[in-house]
């Protein structure tokens, strides 16, 4: 059976409702796999829509206000589903804010998500997202390089600035391993809530973690690789351009591990 559940704050929708969000490109959001109704990260995604709003909108919604949409939301959904939650405002874009916004909620969910096993290839192109920091929409480009990739044979995309580091994937964070520490690269991206939820369960776990500059000319087999996501905590990466990336199993397994020792939380 097919999960598809979709409230305009805490209410059911009709087309009505829903026609002038159809291609509205002013918003925010966040996305999260629920299980048994309990989600990981619950702060970081709380975190997450109150720093978006307040650069995009000058306010936000209070947590409470938040959680009360999420939870009717899932009042009528199966125990495991994906959710995406989007906060909006009202005048929405190409408008002036004025002297009052409203916010408006907007959360929707689905079937849990099936991530691919990998391992996968990543095309090297060069892009940088603006606004890296917030989970927004309108990015057309992320499809755009994502099919342009499959388009010469590898799965995804990864990044490269304007100085020539990796950064990210088109919806996905990068991590590497050197066979000692994690390595994030530094560049302008965004914090994904996997990611964070990694930074400190690895933090406790005594695991070394380096954020340094990563190049595509540096890599080869010494060097694991995976992507990111609120789907999975890790999915390995065979090779990012022309380079082939060696395959530690004993990694993935460890961010996994370090992923699963992070609680679920009720909404």
């Amino acid at each position: 059976m097919t999960t598809s559940i979709t409230q305009l704050n805490g209410k059911s929708t009709n087309a009505a409702d829903l026609a002038p969000l159809a291609f509205a490109g002013y918003a925010h959001f966040t996305a999260m796999q629920v299980r048994g109704g309990r989600v990981r990260g619950l702060d970081l995604h709380l975190d997450r829509l109150r720093g978006a709003s307040d650069e995009l909108f000058g306010r936000h919604l209070a947590d409470e206000v938040l959680l009360g949409r999420l939870r009717s939301a899932l009042a009528a959904a199966p125990s495991d589903v994906s959710l995406t939650c989007f906060v909006s405002s009202r005048p929405g874009e190409f408008a002036p804010a004025g002297n009052s916004i409203d916010l408006d909620v907007l959360v929707k969910v689905t079937d849990p998500a099936r991530p691919p096993t990998g391992p996968l290839s990543l095309d090297a192109v060069e892009h940088e997202r603006h606004l890296p920091r917030i989970k927004h929409v309108g990015e057309v480009s992320k499809t755009l390089l994502l099919r342009r990739a499959n388009a010469l044979g590898f799965d995804d995309a990864a990044f490269i600035d304007r100085s020539g580091r990796l950064s990210e994937a088109t919806i996905w964070n990068l991590a590497f391993w050197d066979g000692k520490s994690l390595i994030w690269p530094r560049a302008e991206v965004l914090s994904g809530v996997t990611m964070q939820i990694l930074v400190r369960r690895l933090r406790e776990l005594g695991v070394p973690q380096r954020t340094r500059d990563v190049r595509l000319g540096e890599l080869g087999k010494h060097v694991s690789a995976v992507v990111m996501n609120s789907w999975t905590p890790g999915i390995p990466v065979a090779r990012i351009g022309g380079a082939s990336l060696g395959q530690d199993v004993d990694f993935t397994r460890l961010l996994h591990a370090a992923y699963a020792n992070e609680p679920l939380e009720p909404v």
